[in-house]
């Protein structure tokens, strides 16, 4: 077993790490603040392909592996959960639906787009009344002339107004369940589809996200994508990726947190001497550390399996689960640590642990990832 990154995984991390510093670090708490979408960052992100980075370079990706892509994350996660939080939607939901399930001709028509960077992609499968159970979907598309029309709508929809390429999932087929769930790509500026208003949040505050509303949005029938009454499987296939994107982001938020507190435990002086030194905080330190290690590993052992072909849906839980509740855990340890300070709006860590309650709900929560991880169990 090897547990290094390659050199070419190094350098990756090195320059995400220096251009995430310099220049997604800076406006993080300010944007958390104002619920500011970071429009200016996103085609510096664009221009160093981060944004197609597991797309092949055929269709203007930086075809790089799934272990990369946890690295980016992580990495802009460590600054700033919110943009994490768009990078990584954009290629493993939205890009990754299209290009791992598109046709040629769709691929060279969205996908390339969504891996330069050109336009900014959204993946629409929650509802009001439909979030853990599919089956509740109430989005239908039915067949007519030589198109689709849609009608429903969504909700929770990271880069919902801000998006140019949307994947929706839709009923083609009501009386089947989630057996009769199709995919369908949509462009912005489609007559009947419409985005907001923003949603007030906990956390994630800077990344977009809004409801959409889909009223008789019609659309030729070559935007189907893949086959009909597919889409719920395609669905639970990108969500295993998504989950490795999750988990990544988790653990750049608990290292960010953990770092926090560590550098603060050797500041703060309190009865004579740095409370890095009572073992009280030791003891929180080791652990943080320890769950921080184990989530990395976790999320790279995923990340692992996918690049190797192999199959990962039980892995994939277990790397969004643990580290998601671990980021928790770490952040409010942190807080912790922190006391008082801790609780202010002008110190980071109140930021990393209203991101981190995200990674437990978004792509399946963290009750849906144990029921996964049972069924993956009990197939044996």
């Amino acid at each position: 077993m090897r547990f290094d990154l390659t050199e070419e995984q190094k350098q990756l991390k090195q320059t995400i790490r220096k251009f995430a510093g310099a220049e997604i670090a800076p406006g993080a708490a300010e944007r958390d603040r104002a619920g500011r979408f970071p429009s200016e960052i996103i085609p510096k992100l664009a221009r160093m392909k981060y944004l197609g980075i597991l797309i092949p370079e055929a269709y203007g990706g930086a075809g790089r592996d799934t272990i990369s892509f946890a690295v980016v994350i992580e990495e802009i996660a460590r600054v700033d959960g919110s943009l994490a939080m768009t990078v990584a939607s954009h290629n493993a939901l939205a890009a990754g639906h299209l290009h791992q399930f598109g046709n040629e001709d769709q691929r060279s028509r969205f996908v390339t787009r969504l891996a330069s960077g050109e336009q900014l992609g959204a993946w629409a499968l929650t509802e009001p009344q439909a979030g853990s159970d599919a089956s509740a979907l109430e989005t239908t598309a039915r067949r007519e002339g030589d198109g689709w029309v849609l009608n429903g709508r969504k909700m929770f929809i990271t880069q919902g107004s801000v998006a140019g390429i949307y994947v929706i999932l839709a009923s083609t087929d009501p009386s089947k369940g989630v057996k009769g769930i199709s995919a369908f790509v949509v462009e912005k500026g489609t007559p009947g589809l419409s985005a907001g208003p923003q949603t007030d949040r906990f956390g994630v505050r800077s990344s977009d996200n809004t409801p959409l509303t889909i009223e008789n949005v019609r659309i030729p029938a070559e935007n189907l994508i893949g086959k009909l009454h597919d889409g719920f499987h395609q669905a639970m296939e990108l969500l295993n990726g998504g989950r490795i994107g999750i988990g990544a982001m988790a653990v750049g938020l608990a290292r960010a947190a953990f770092e926090a507190a560590a550098a603060y435990s050797k500041e703060r002086i309190q009865f004579g001497k740095a409370i890095a030194e009572q073992e009280a905080v030791k003891f929180m330190l080791a652990d943080m550390a320890t769950e921080l290690e184990a989530s990395r590993l976790l999320v790279y052992q995923a990340a692992w399996l996918k690049d190797q072909g192999r199959p990962y849906t039980k892995e994939a839980s277990f790397a969004k689960l643990y580290a998601s509740e671990a980021a928790t855990r770490i952040a409010n340890q942190s807080m912790q640590i922190h006391g008082g300070y801790g609780y202010l709006r002008d110190r980071p860590v109140e930021r990393y642990l209203r991101d981190a309650k995200l990674c437990e709900i978004g792509e399946g929560t963290s009750e849906i990832q144990r029921l996964v991880i049972a069924k993956e169990l009990l197939k044996g």
